[in-house]
């Protein structure tokens, strides 16, 4: 798999441009996190054929409205975020705008296949209710802010749990071997 990492926004969230090889035009996104602009040009003469968001929060799913018509697949207990600002957490001084798209919404072990692509859905709560990771063939976790080098995403936010977060973070140490990519931050290899 070819990783392109943009760091977008006041907040540096990863948002992974992701294809078979670098020559593939046929793309998938994950968490569009906001410079729409930077980001579409990076996508030059690209197919976006899907976006992929690990949760709802503004600083993940920020520049949606520059992907009109391509399915975006997100947690249904996170679909409330896309139209929240509160929920979202873009209350705080940002510039919230109502998230659009055509929602696919996914649950764990669903499989998303898309340009040339499979990713297995796991479902990991706590930092958002709808939190999750999608997990490629190749052992590639895109896990936004559930997990990072050395830590783990808050769960003082509206809809995070300490306890959720736990157990979710138990299932991912079990990957031993996999490269996270998380949210922020650069990608480690679970050990």
């Amino acid at each position: 798999m070819f990783i392109q990492t943009l760091k977008v926004g006041g907040l540096e969230t990863n948002c992974y441009i992701l294809s078979t090889d670098s020559a593939v035009q046929n793309v998938v996104v994950v968490d569009p996190g906001d410079d729409g602009d930077k980001i579409l040009a990076a996508l030059e003469g690209k197919t976006v054929e899907a976006v992929l968001l690990t949760h709802g929060h503004y600083d993940h799913t920020g520049a949606l409205s520059f992907f009109e018509g391509v399915p975006v697949f997100v947690h249904e207990e996170d679909l409330p975020m896309l139209s929240d600002p509160v929920l979202s957490c873009g209350d705080s001084g940002n510039d919230f705008r109502p998230r659009i798209g055509h929602f696919v919404s996914v649950n764990e072990a669903d499989v998303i296949t898309k340009a040339g692509l499979s990713f297995h859905v796991l479902s990991t709560p706590g930092h958002t209710r709808g939190g999750v990771c999608y997990v490629s063939d190749d052992k590639k976790v895109f896990c936004g802010d559930t997990i990072f080098l050395g830590t783990y995403g808050r769960t003082d936010l509206p809809g995070g749990s300490m306890l959720e977060m736990r157990q979710s973070l138990r299932r991912l140490k079990r990957m031993s071997g996999h490269t996270f990519y998380p949210g922020h931050g650069d990608p480690f290899i679970m050990p």
